[in-house]
């Protein structure tokens, strides 16, 4: 291995540290905690060393922004492959929406900015479009089988504020129903927005 793929290598193993000890912190302390200085200090590199990796605090948030993304699109799209019928691909997106958000509260906290700033920067667009693609075509779908004169776009819009709604309540504390009830409210949530589709 010649000079320059070893400071390749070891430059990646220190950007990975980095976001390793930063995704610590986040998950201890939640997101207000991390810091640059906090993230040398645990990987025990002095902070230009961190400024040679990212930017800025945001950079580092951008990446865990479109991980989020990358990682709720997977779940979706893999839900969605199981299903060929569109009404049981909204039905098997939602369900893994919902458990994205559920198993991953930092991340999506960030995602959609609950109770902190969310990733609006232009770095994160290509994850979110195919997220929003995933579930349009799947809406599209319904509407082209009902013959209806529907914006697709509306209705994801619709599905998506139905979600993160019942998401949102729930993270923050504010519900008192339990999780139970709250998946409950959601099928019957998204059994009528079905419903209205057809």
């Amino acid at each position: 291995m010649g000079i320059v793929e070893r400071r390749q290598r070891h430059k990646d193993e220190v950007k990975k540290d980095i976001i390793c000890a930063a995704w610590q912190m986040v998950k201890a302390d939640g997101w207000q905690s991390l810091s640059i200085r906090k993230i040398a200090d645990a990987i025990e590199y002095s902070v230009p060393v961190i400024y040679d990796h990212f930017e800025n605090k945001e950079a580092i948030l951008i990446e865990f922004g479109r991980t989020g993304f990358q990682l709720l699109t997977e779940k979706i799209l893999e839900a969605k492959s199981q299903h060929a019928d569109p009404a049981d691909q909204i039905k098997a997106i939602a369900d893994a929406y919902w458990d994205f958000a559920m198993n991953n509260k930092e991340h999506y906290q960030l995602m959609f900015g609950i109770g902190m700033a969310c990733c609006e920067s232009p770095e994160c667009l290509p994850e979110q479009v195919k997220f929003a693609e995933a579930v349009t075509e799947s809406i599209q779908s319904m509407i082209d089988k009902s013959g209806r004169d529907v914006s697709a776009c509306l209705k994801y819009h619709t599905f998506w504020s139905v979600m993160h709604g019942l998401i949102s309540i729930k993270i923050n504390g504010n519900s008192v129903v339990d999780m139970e009830l709250n998946k409950m409210v959601l099928h019957d949530a998204i059994t009528g927005f079905i419903k209205n589709l057809k």
